[in-house]
């Protein structure tokens, strides 16, 4: 026997995940784990028994449900399953599977749709942060087609506006969990930040490196990596989040000048391969910190002209784009944003075997 379960397959910006409504999983969670386990294919290297793509990007989960928070229309809650390991991590957001959230909520009725745009209020259940995702919805029908091209992503698609709200500390509790723009970890100046994600920012000098390797040739990086972990498994206590040795944060972050036209070279691990490209919510903590006065990205960043400045996260694979709007002191950020895409890939059943549904998580 097996069980069928509703779903529906998107691309979020340059992650793909399976979108659930929450009444459709069962709500205690180490049941719900277990399902989206079978789901994925986890543990296994291939998922091979399930719909994950093998790859961390691939593995991953919205649950979606009406928000009774005021003024805020549906909660996301974020899962990332684990490809190898029989582990679901509920610690942190993930705002390439948010630009789905919107269109998501709109289709399944969630949101009344707009002619021409529809504003879509979320919650971020993880961390309890907020964002408004502007959607197109010409007809009151959610459009998927568009002009709009991200790196890493082939062809072009309609835009959605992602505009943070109140994301700064919202894993570690402040923006800068120590107080300090600048600590030493191990020997090696860091900045540890949470705009949404938290990071632990190096200058990729200090490390040996120059911040432009290729992903295949920091991923055979034996002695960077475990250079690396040390560090954060040392932050994670510093930045409020406790022993992190079996989370999937910080993101570890290597930086270098820009060499694209961007605002700053970053390459990220998550946390112990390197990253093809890079995540929302740490694009948006990486320009936060260029920001900062003090962090170790003084020097490095190339920082633009304008009120509301366009800022290049130069990745692997191209350059990831946020926006970023600074008080009027220009002292910090006043708001960040994004704009992304998204694709519904297919909508429907996805099928649980009954005997897995029954082993422990």
């Amino acid at each position: 026997m097996q069980t069928a379960i509703p779903c529906t397959m998107m691309r979020g910006g340059t992650s793909k995940g399976a979108y659930f409504l929450a009444g459709d999983l069962p709500a205690d969670p180490a049941a719900r784990d277990r399902v989206l386990l079978a789901v994925m294919g986890s543990p296994d290297a291939r998922q091979i028994d399930g719909i994950g793509g093998a790859t961390s990007l691939t593995s991953k989960v919205a649950v979606i449900s009406p928000s009774n928070d005021p003024g805020i229309d549906v909660d996301y809650l974020f899962l990332q399953v684990v490809v190898d390991e029989a582990r679901v991590d509920d610690g942190q957001n993930c705002g390439n599977i948010l630009v789905g959230v919107g269109p998501f909520a709109i289709e399944h009725g969630l949101v009344e749709a707009q002619d021409g745009a529809t504003t879509v209020r979320i919650r971020m259940v993880n961390t309890d942060a907020r964002v408004e995702a502007v959607v197109r919805t010409p007809g009151g029908i959610v459009e998927y087609e568009g002009d709009a091209v991200i790196d890493g992503v082939p062809g072009s698609a309609a835009p959605v506006l992602l505009d943070f709200l109140d994301t700064a500390g919202s894993s570690c509790g402040a923006l800068l969990p120590t107080g300090n723009a600048r600590d030493t970890v191990e020997g090696i100046e860091v900045t540890m930040i949470d705009n949404g994600m938290p990071c632990v920012i190096m200058r990729a000098a200090d490390l040996g490196r120059t911040g432009y390797e290729s992903k295949p040739a920091l991923d055979e990086d034996a002695e960077l990596k475990a250079r690396i972990e040390k560090i954060r498994l040392a932050c994670g206590p510093l930045m409020k989040l406790g022993d992190v040795a079996e989370r999937t944060f910080p993101k570890m972050f290597l930086v270098a000048p820009p060499r694209e036209g961007g605002l700053i070279s970053t390459r990220s691990f998550i946390p112990h391969d390197c990253h093809a490209a890079v995540g929302v919510f740490a694009a948006v903590t990486v320009a936060t910190a260029c920001f900062t006065p003090g962090a170790v990205t003084d020097g490095l960043a190339a920082i633009p002209a304008g009120e509301r400045k366009i800022c290049g996260i130069e990745h692997p694979t191209g350059t990831f784009v946020t926006t970023v709007k600074l008080s009027d002191d220009a002292s910090q950020v006043e708001r960040a944003g994004i704009v992304r895409t998204t694709r519904k890939l297919f909508d429907g059943t996805v099928f649980v075997p009954a005997a897995r549904l029954g082993r422990a998580a």
